[in-house]
């Protein structure tokens, strides 16, 4: 059995707005919609009342293994941390890990107090995780600063969606193969969506299932996969830009958008 699994995603429309039920499970029935058969949930850990997600669906759906299991999509839990030296991880792993680790991060959530990079990698080295560095190439948070030597700590890169439609797709995805391969680590990719018109713009298509990390980050180490990047992404982040933006201009006070909001 196959998967069919995106490494980067998240499942609130920005880090200010509320965990919308309504949102969330509609982002779930386009994953799944697209072809998907598992995302890896990395919400921004800074984003406002991170810990409501998990409530959620620990009461709604059941765990097994590392992920949970939402509809027939698998859920892996995780999270995007910023580090001080800039540049954004995602870590992924057992739901107690992530939540441990979570509340470690606690007294680094504001920017210029990040966690160092080296200080997160000897966390994630306290649990059993996969460690992928995201957007690697962006102007915005690069990682291609760091020490060399810290970057091997991670298990790969990330082929990040919106970057191929910002940085114009071909030239872009070289130039980070080749940083991957000066480093020594393989690239996965992730859509980065927030919104769901983005999922399917890249997947990675795995030749057997994963149930935990060590599956994934065996998987990946043999580099039993493909990654596929849709024809249609252009129009598609382009699309869920704008569907954000719009969602984004209609949050109340409290972080919530009318549409969902059902309370």
């Amino acid at each position: 059995m196959e998967l069919k699994i995106d490494f980067h995603t998240h499942v609130k429309i920005s880090k200010g707005s509320q965990f919308m039920i309504p949102y969330f499970e509609e982002m779930v029935d386009e994953a799944k919609e697209t072809g998907l058969s598992a995302i890896c949930m990395t919400e921004h850990f800074n984003t406002l009342r991170f810990f409501d997600i998990y409530d959620y669906l620990d009461n709604k759906y059941a765990y097994q293994d590392h992920y949970y299991n939402v509809r027939g999509l698998k859920i892996f839990t995780g999270m995007e941390v910023d580090v001080n030296e800039v540049g954004h991880i995602l870590i992924t792993s057992h739901k107690d890990n992530i939540i441990a680790m979570r509340k470690e991060l606690s007294r680094f959530e504001e920017k210029g107090n990040f966690i160092p990079f080296k200080d997160l990698m000897d966390l994630a080295d306290q649990y059993n995780t996969l460690r992928i560095g995201a957007h690697p190439l962006r102007e915005g948070t690069p990682l291609t600063q760091h020490d060399p030597d810290q970057l091997r700590r991670l298990d790969a890169f990330d082929l990040n969606g919106r970057d191929l439609y910002a940085q114009k797709g071909t030239s872009y995805k070289e130039r980070l193969f080749q940083f991957a391969e000066e480093i020594g680590l393989p690239v996965v990719g992730g859509s980065d969506t927030h919104q769901y018109l983005q999922y399917g713009i890249i997947l990675n298509d795995f030749e057997t299932d994963c149930k935990t990390v060590d599956d994934l980050k065996k998987e990946i180490k043999k580099s039993n996969y493909k990654i596929q990047i849709a024809d249609e992404l252009p129009i598609k982040v382009k699309s869920a830009r704008l569907v954000k933006k719009l969602i984004k201009s209609s949050l109340d006070e409290k972080g919530y958008a009318p549409m969902y909001h059902t309370i």
